[in-house]
């Protein structure tokens, strides 16, 4: 037990200081970047739907649930992802591998504790762009080189508790910690000036908020349950220590960059609103066998703002996520065949993400399937979700992006705190 706790919190510190690039998508430019955290392996294979309880899975989305764990549980997940982006003229693919959570999880009586980290949001986009500047007779002038690159993100370290207030109500509290580091570079050179200019930003963010979390369980008969589950997340401050350098530059033969001189810029720092979030839904169903339901996310997302006054372009309103899913077990104590124990899920989600860009509202489309593989002789499962979906559009000057993800999650859950009977 000593060992997996050791083992836990150094798998939390690798990942703490490990920048990965999690998203592709020029639309990280804005805010606090792309959001990807939408939940753990499980609950997005049901379209993002975290109301069923579970004594195995930790709940990340919602700290009530903490204290339906019977077993304590280690769980990490990650994700390989394929997009192609495409406007009306241009087409790229792109693929990533990331780390999308790690948590513990302990039961101890009515009360469960939670505690890992997460990375809640990403920047990375790299985009070049040549433009050729002609004179009447059509005899090039001049290219413009241009290339903007972002990397970085929000991270999230927390630690939770749920209570079981009686056998149907649950209450849990998170509180986390936020940081994390936003590079951009902005690169122009043109083919007729010796020297070219690259501008440099930093942005550092910290800060701190907290979930609240309630869920609701009764028998509406012998065989089937209802669940309720409601999350708010009051609005809160991450504040952004802001650098920026301008360089001069030269082009090798080589194709790399020599860095001529280099001077900083004055900037101020700055302080942007998290949005409050809440978050309702309810299900149906027979537990170890199959549940539906659906969940109502509201984001307060205009209050957001981006890192630097300067960053124009876009804006932002309320942001509202709608989804739908759930999961079928065939038999979970079967003994004459593994699949009849594979617990299969889906689900939808539709989400209007709150971010608005030439007046035009950007827009995620997604379906999801997953399956639950129990590991033998144990309440210990892997488990795979796959996700395909669309957000924006190519039209309007804007990008539009096709996505599927292959997502892998581990949960290891067994008993830590048992008393020997034998030494």
């Amino acid at each position: 037990m000593i060992k997996k706790i050791i083992v836990s919190c150094c798998l939390l510190i690798s990942l703490a200081t490990w920048a990965q690039e999690g998203t592709s998508s020029p639309y990280s430019f804005y805010g606090i970047g792309d959001v990807k955290f939408k939940g753990t392996v499980d609950t997005r294979s049901m379209g993002g739907i975290a109301i069923f309880p579970d004594s195995i899975h930790i709940n990340l989305q919602n700290p009530a649930q903490f204290a339906s764990l019977k077993l304590s549980s280690l769980t990490i997940g990650g994700t390989y992802a394929n997009s192609k982006t495409k406007s009306e003229t241009q087409e790229e693919k792109s693929r990533r591998t990331t780390l999308d959570y790690l948590a513990v999880g302990i039961p101890v009586g009515k009360l469960g504790i939670g505690f890992g980290l997460v990375p809640y949001s990403s920047v990375g986009y790299k985009i070049g762009k040549t433009v050729y500047e002609t004179n009447s007779a059509g005899d090039t002038l001049r290219a413009i080189y241009s290339k903007y690159n972002g990397l970085g993100g929000v991270n999230k370290v927390f630690i939770g508790a749920g209570y079981k207030i009686t056998k149907k109500i649950n209450f849990g509290v998170a509180i986390q910690y936020n940081f994390g580091t936003i590079t951009t570079t902005n690169l122009r050179y043109q083919s007729d000036v010796q020297y070219g200019t690259r501008e440099n930003n930093s942005s550092n963010a910290q800060g701190f908020n907290i979930d609240l979390g309630l869920t609701y369980q009764t028998n509406v008969n012998k065989k089937h349950s209802f669940f309720s589950s409601l999350t708010y997340t009051p609005q809160s401050n991450l504040k952004f220590g802001n650098s920026r350098s301008i360089d001069i530059i030269q082009f090798l033969s080589s194709g790399a960059v020599s860095v001529i001189e280099t001077e900083e810029a004055i900037v101020a720092n700055t302080t942007i609103k998290l949005p409050s979030k809440l978050t309702f839904g309810n299900g149906f169903g027979e537990v170890k066998k199959w549940l539906v339901g659906a969940e109502v996310t509201l984001l307060n997302n205009s209050v957001l703002s981006n890192r630097f006054v300067d960053i124009n372009g876009a804006t932002f309103e309320n942001a509202t996520r709608y989804s739908l899913g759930g999961y079928f077990i065939p038999n979970y104590n079967s003994y004459s065949s593994y699949f009849k124990k594979v617990t299969y899920r889906g689900g939808l989600r539709y989400e209007k993400t709150g971010l608005v860009i030439q007046n035009q509202s950007i827009n995620d489309y997604a379906v999801n399937v997953g399956f639950g593989l129990p590991l033998g002789g144990t309440f210990s499962n892997i488990n795979i979700g796959l996700e395909m979906g669309k957000r924006g559009t190519k039209y309007n000057n804007l990008v539009e992006e096709n996505y599927f993800n292959i997502s892998l999650g581990l949960s290891l859950s067994e008993r830590w705190f048992v008393k020997r009977k034998f030494d």
